[in-house]
């Protein structure tokens, strides 16, 4: 990627800065003129049906579910970094978005306690002398210490190793190495399950399950997909089948809500999750659903009740829906480190997860588990989460994860 601190680097960016300033302008301009069109309208309705209170405004429904557009920061490094990730995956300055910028943006700083501990350290140590045998020693410390894994690193260090002893590296060339090589142990099984971005096809029904443990953030996970796939065009619906925690269904309805998606549900205590989601797929198959995604109970390896409901529900979806595409989608929590690596390792066995979605990593300094769970489990990491809002879930792109987690200071 072109140094952020170059004169190039920092007109280009400042060049996507105005451009974007300009379009937020003309689009709170757009809005404004809308708003006044709306409220003239509900004036002259409210005249003609000669009501005095508001009791009409649920004429107009949706404004509370709106969600507000994201506001243009500061042009700062965070931005000039922003813009050059996606200049240099090839994105012209009128091809970028506020979105794409405020994503980046959480993303790095997301990563922050991750680079601090890792990144930062190392070039600390570096400066500008080359990478040594000791160097290595070091790194190969702190890749540890950011749940990056045992293998993973094995594999980073060996293949420094190799590559020193055919040229002199230093700190920079070394980082640039680096990410490299992150980068290949991310990608690899994503490039051997033969979709690099997944998206629900056309013309079929897509049933997602997300499963893993509590705690983990999966419902409001699940919240912030129907919130993307709705907003990405694709008719939508949510199986809130994880009805051994009582809050879940109604968490769900309220991001349903959010992302004007329905959800389907059965409010009896105890109620049967395969029954659900039975219900769930006869009404996508007539609303013709391009989406359907399944909140599942929190569960562990050795809850084999659960285990053997979440069997069943793969049964009822084969039966009802036998061409079907169906993804088991674990969802990890980031701070939890090697702990988050056992679960995926758990679940691999018994779940037949086909991905991983990797949460909360804002303010974790073990951002590296996703390496783990690349090269350890062999799961494609197909979404990530770096923030409470439901904008804070994107799909993954590995070059943007490793260019935030290497970010230079």
């Amino acid at each position: 990627m072109t140094n952020i601190d170059s004169d190039n680097s920092r007109e280009w960016a400042a060049q996507a800065y105005a451009l974007l300033k300009k379009r937020q302008e003309e689009q709170k301009q757009e809005l404004q003129k809308q708003e006044e069109q709306k409220q003239e309208l509900q004036k002259q309705e409210e005249q003609k049906q000669e009501l005095i209170d508001n009791t009409n405004k649920e004429k107009f429904p949706g404004q509370s579910k709106t969600i507000a557009e994201t506001e243009l920061g500061e042009f700062d490094d965070n931005f000039t970094w922003s813009a050059m990730v996606l200049a240099a995956q090839g994105k012209k300055i009128n091809q970028i978005s506020i979105d794409e910028i405020d994503w980046l943006t959480k993303l790095r700083r997301g990563l922050e306690e991750t680079r601090k501990g890792f990144v930062t350290e190392l070039l600390d140590k570096l400066g500008d002398d080359p990478l040594t045998p000791e160097s290595l020693d070091d790194l190969e410390t702190l890749l540890i210490r950011a749940d990056v894994g045992i293998d993973s690193t094995d594999k980073v260090i060996n293949s420094l190793r190799t590559k020193l002893n055919e040229e002199v590296l230093g700190g920079e060339a070394g980082i640039k190495f680096l990410k490299k090589e992150l980068k290949l142990i991310i990608d690899k099984p994503i490039k051997n399950s033969g979709t690099d971005i997944l998206v629900p096809q056309k013309g079929k029904l897509n049933v997602w399950l997300l499963v893993g443990v509590n705690g983990v953030g999966k419902t409001t996970t699940l919240g912030k997909l129907a919130y993307l796939s709705s907003k990405s065009n694709y008719k939508t619906l949510i199986a809130a089948a994880d009805t051994f925690r009582a809050a879940a269904v109604e968490q769900l309805k309220v991001w349903g809500d959010r992302s004007n998606v329905d959800v389907i549900s059965n409010q009896s205590k105890n109620a049967d999750p395969a029954a659900v989601v039975f219900d769930a797929i006869n009404s996508a198959k007539k609303r013709n659903v391009d989406l359907l995604l399944v909140d599942t109970a929190g569960r562990l390896q050795t809850k084999n009740n659960l285990m053997d409901e979440l069997a069943k529900i793969k049964k009822i979806i084969d039966k009802k829906v036998p061409d079907a595409i169906v993804e088991s989608l674990l969802v990890l929590d980031a701070s939890q480190g090697q702990n988050g690596l056992k679960q995926a390792k758990s679940f691999a066995k018994s779940a037949d997860l086909s991905g991983a979605i990797i949460t909360k990593l804002d303010g974790t300094s073990r951002g590296g588990v996703s390496l783990a769970v690349s090269e350890e489990v062999n799961l494609p990491i197909r979404f990530i989460g770096a923030g409470e809002g439901i904008k804070d879930l994107r799909p993954f792109n590995s070059y943007e994860f490793v260019e935030a987690m290497l970010a230079d200071k």
